[in-house]
């Protein structure tokens, strides 16, 4: 992977499905406010994950990201359990993602979701099969056009939100006045009600910003890591706060938390918000116009959910923990075989098919892979904590890291307790009566969506420690250098462009950039 692809793929593993679809639950559970504030919050732990991981795989660019720096820092049945979880939280995700895939092209069309949902899989797994290379092209573009959409999107909310009507009236704050700016969740009242609705907005939210760490994984494919890396994660609020809390706040100005529209369980929804903000606005083609580009989204969260899964269990093989046959890769350095197993996986998305909704199973999936991402963001703050620890043991000075975390290890433990007290009250919903006169009805399928991945880790821990005999790790001897990959610092980055074609091409990706960066 090239510079430009890692730039672009960190500034495009923020902008997916849960931001242009996943929002429709959250604004209907949570209101504009309690979007507003569930956005922001997951966005502070997002920040915190990422400086800590960025500070770490700067320095260690190895394969398998995170889940091997597990290996050296804590324990291997903690990096067992973490891989296990991971690649189970991206595989689980990729039938998300189809099905997302399905919800948006449902905009149009009455034919079965099946159809879609194959034809998404089939480009996805011939972006991976292209090999990394071909995905960093194809993720570089995707980057472009979700990048582009949503900036669009943020503008012309502005304009729609600014602009009066015939009657001279304004959208303004219409909305957070009537139906207000919280929503009453499941119609329990008052205070309760209110911030149950804000809870509920942060799983869809964790939803949304899960994938940002995508970019630790591909580093063991990046060119020059300690030059581009921490290029990368020291932009990551910006992007945050451009891309969500603005994206966020334009959705709460421009629909009705009340709108029917907005409840992805129905066949005929209209999926997105900013679909159904464009509706209301009244201007032609348009909304198909945007829909098109948000499915480009979704085959690129697809396409991108499918490469992490792989390399994940690539991760896994590489370690010991998965058959050593999923080591096996092409003459390029393709693992193919674990491309295949993620592929087969996906075939869960056809679940849509029966009975249930291409949008509720949507639900289903995205709402595990807010509980596997948030676990997973929860290992990572607590691997750095040991790797930050390891450094003072052995003396290593952080300022001679590639990239230096601030506010380091308190970002770490805030990011960790806040994932933990998440992931504990994050099916609260199934033991609340919803307010009706009918007798309470215990929702096992949320319950089983909510909690099973958080008995599954520890499950794979123990059960490693017991089978696998492992121990924690010393960190007086903890290794802080092997993989360090201090070589590539004397090479160039890129090559230099040797003709007008290439020097043209060169100006045109610094100028794209750097108009991103802005």
């Amino acid at each position: 992977l090239k510079s430009r692809h890692v730039q672009l793929i960190s500034i495009g593993g923020v902008i997916g499905t849960g931001l242009f679809l996943g929002t429709a639950n959250a604004l209907r559970h949570g209101g504009p406010l309690g979007l507003l504030m569930g956005f922001a919050a997951l966005g502070s732990v997002c920040y915190a994950v990422m400086v800590s991981l960025g500070e770490m795989i700067a320095h260690l660019p190895v394969s398998g990201g995170h889940i091997t720096l597990a290996h050296r820092f804590v324990d291997p049945a903690f990096s067992f359990a973490m891989g296990y979880n991971y690649w189970y939280n991206w595989t689980i995700v990729l039938p998300a993602e189809l099905n997302a895939a399905a919800v948006l092209i449902g905009y149009w069309s009455d034919v079965n979701a099946g159809v879609w949902i194959t034809v998404c899989l089939v480009v996805a797994v011939a972006i991976n099969l292209g090999g990394t290379k071909a995905y960093g092209e194809c993720e570089f573009w995707f980057a472009i056009i979700k990048v582009i959409t949503i900036v669009g999107l943020i503008l012309l909310g502005i304009i729609l939100d600014a602009k009066p009507d015939a009657n001279g009236d304004r959208i303004g704050f219409r909305y957070w006045r009537n139906p207000g700016p919280f929503v009453q969740y499941m119609d329990v009242p008052g205070s309760l009600g209110r911030f149950l609705g804000f809870w509920a907005v942060l799983i869809q939210a964790a939803f949304s910003f899960i994938g940002t760490e995508i970019v630790a994984i591909a580093a063991g494919e990046a060119k020059n890591p300690k030059k581009n890396l921490p290029k990368a994660i020291k932009r990551v609020y910006i992007r945050i706060i451009v891309f969500y809390i603005l994206g966020t706040l334009i959705i709460g100005l421009l629909v009705a938390s009340n709108d029917p529209r907005l409840n992805l369980g129905t066949n005929d929804a209209a999926s997105s918000p900013f679909v159904i903000a464009i509706q209301n606005a009244g201007i032609p083609a348009l909304p198909s116009i945007i829909n098109a580009a948000l499915l480009t989204s979704a085959w690129s969260a697809a396409s991108s959910d499918l490469y992490t899964g792989s390399r994940a269990l690539y991760g896994l093989a590489l370690n010991g923990n998965a058959p050593k046959i999923l080591r096996r890769v092409n003459s390029w350095g393709l693992p193919y075989l674990c491309v295949a197993v993620g592929a087969a996986f996906a075939l869960l998305s056809y679940m849509s098919v029966g009975a249930a909704s291409a949008g509720k199973v949507f639900g289903y999936f995205s709402n595990m892979t807010s509980v596997c991402g948030l676990i997973t963001w929860a290992a990572i703050a607590f691997t750095y904590i040991r790797f930050h620890k390891a450094a003072k043991i052995q003396g290593l000075d952080r300022r001679t890291l590639p990239y230096r975390a601030p506010l380091q290890p308190f970002l770490a433990y805030y990011a960790l307790v806040f994932c933990i007290i998440i992931l504990f009250f994050n099916g609260f919903a199934v033991f609340i009566h919803d307010g009706s006169e009918g007798p309470y009805v215990f929702d096992k399928s949320t319950f089983i969506t909510s909690y099973f991945p958080i008995v599954f880790f520890p499950v794979l821990y123990f059960g490693f420690r017991v089978f696998g005999k492992s121990e924690v790790v010393d960190l007086s001897i903890a290794d802080l250098q092997t993989g360090s990959r201090v070589e590539e610092e004397r090479d160039e980055e890129e090559k230099t462009p040797k003709n007008a074609v290439q020097k043209f091409w060169a100006w045109c990706v610094s100028r794209a950039l750097a108009s991103l960066k802005m």
